[in-house]
């Protein structure tokens, strides 16, 4: 009898849920610091929740080879520290108000402290990671913050501009597709995955990158602020480009394009409203679009893994692209 191709959520939580309750015991314990400020905003960031899925993603990879070692626990919390890490520059680069339905750190301990305890978490990360002794896990991680540093970098470059869809798809590939990447990579490594299988682990962690960063954009503008935990149209807000809008702006009318760009050069929407940006999106299909070519990624992703043996850690690896886009935050 063939295993099913999929899984519910419900069961891969089943599955992973002592080894992610593993990763949070050691979050915490990982973010105490001789420094109180440091430990309270670790602490504070860890208590926001979040969804876990890039240590979800690594515990499937390292376990698609049967790996039961202690690493994969140890790694999952440094991916998850990177990414917090990230998370805390972001919003001070962003001037966040609100991240996840709270205040955000900076509005609690104010831009100094956070960026400074953001430092300490990458440091961390890598402190604990070292514990692998493993250069290519290293050398996989060194080049994950290397491509987020530049990816923040430019997107600041491109802030209020028109960009292409290239352009935009290197922006997202930095922002989130690399660290899903590394983090099934990181896994197939922990579990002794060849060459060629740890590519195929790598573009499955690439293209669900893709499809989460572009459906999160897509929630970004049509989803409700209590569902989001943060204000809506955000990326607008800040002068971000997303892939509706460049849609969008390759097919509206003059008129139309002008009113896009008010708002992306003023950063507000005093003087054309979030409904009539969406009403644009709208009439030209372009939220359709983007949805559309989120669900390419994600059939990209199952694609990547194809070739692996049926397994039950393999049909939760089918699941988690259709998770990822048809979420609602």
């Amino acid at each position: 009898m063939s295993t099913p191709a999929t899984i519910n959520g419900k069961e891969v939580f089943e599955l992973l849920r002592d080894d992610l309750a593993a990763i949070e015991r050691e979050f915490g314990r990982d973010t105490v610091a001789g420094v109180e400020a440091i430990t309270e905003i670790g602490e504070y960031l860890r208590g926001g929740g979040g969804k876990r899925i890039r240590p979800a993603l690594l515990l499937l990879s390292a376990k698609l080879f049967n790996y039961q070692g202690r690493g994969a626990i140890r790694l999952g919390a440094v991916v998850e520290i990177i990414h917090t890490a990230t998370l805390v520059h972001d919003d001070i680069i962003d001037e966040a108000q609100t991240r996840r339905g709270r205040p955000a750190a900076n509005t609690q301990w104010g831009n100094s402290k956070c960026v400074l305890a953001g430092d300490w978490l990458y440091m961390q990360a890598f402190k604990i990671a070292v514990q692998e002794r493993n250069f290519r896990i290293l050398d996989s991680l060194i080049d994950l913050t290397q491509q987020m540093v530049e990816g923040e970098l430019l997107q600041m470059e491109k802030l209020g501009k028109l960009i292409s869809l290239d352009e935009h798809f290197d922006l997202i590939y930095r922002k989130t597709a690399c660290l899903f990447s590394v983090c099934m990579r990181v896994g197939g490594i922990l579990g002794g995955a060849t060459r060629e299988q740890e590519d195929s682990l790598a573009q499955y962690g690439h293209d669900l990158g893709m499809a989460f960063q572009i459906t999160d954009d897509v929630l970004d503008l049509t989803a409700s602020e209590n569902v989001l935990g943060k204000p809506v149209a955000s990326d607008l807000r800040e002068g971000k480009v997303t892939m509706a809008v460049i849609h969008a702006l390759e097919r509206c009318a003059p008129i139309e394009r002008k009113q896009i760009e008010t708002v992306l050069r003023e950063r507000t929407f005093d003087g054309v409203t979030h409904a009539e940006v969406l009403e644009i999106l709208e009439k030209y299909g372009s939220l359709e679009a983007a949805n559309v070519r989120a669900l390419r990624f994600a059939e990209m992703a199952r694609n990547a893994i194809c070739s692996f043996p049926n397994s039950e850690i393999k049909r939760a690896l089918l699941w988690a692209p259709e998770f990822v886009v048809a979420r609602e935050k």
